[in-house]
């Protein structure tokens, strides 16, 4: 099937990567819509979330427009937009969830599906992957 392979491919593009854009660089940040775009996308990527069952029950207790808003902060300042994310830095955010690389992956399968409704192009969300699969070691087992 092709989870593992995605998955795989996003973590090795991600160790090839820094975890952030540079600066002047907002290319994916243009190629994602902008901050309007981002913000579409983190709200379809969150309604596949919500009819995941494998992931679902890792969100029961989640204040779901502050989610939004601190996802579309960190896609956006990840991808070289005008952004600054205030939320926690991941391990905080993920310690004690006890999130499996299954979990892991379904949440990138999300991902992907909620892209591809938005008709992000391929290269992009190689790019995007590249530098979220990046935060793999600090979401999976904490």
């Amino acid at each position: 099937m092709f989870r593992p392979v995605i998955m795989s491919l996003a973590l090795l593009l991600g160790s090839m990567v820094m975890p952030a854009q540079a600066a002047s660089d907002d290319s994916l940040y243009q190629a994602l819509g902008q901050q309007q775009g981002i913000s579409a996308l983190m709200e379809t990527f969150i309604l596949e979330i919500a009819d995941d069952e494998r992931i679902v029950h890792h969100f029961e207790k989640t204040d779901i427009e502050r989610l939004h808003r601190m996802l579309t902060e960190q896609i956006c300042e990840l991808s070289g937009g005008p952004c600054s994310y205030s939320g926690d830095d991941m391990v905080t955010v993920h310690t004690g969830m006890n999130v499996t690389t299954a979990e892991f992956n379904a949440l990138v399968e999300d991902l992907i599906a909620a892209m591809e409704q938005h008709e992000i192009a391929v290269s992009a969300q190689n790019r995007l992957l590249a530098i979220l699969a990046a935060m793999h070691k600090e979401v999976v087992n904490l």
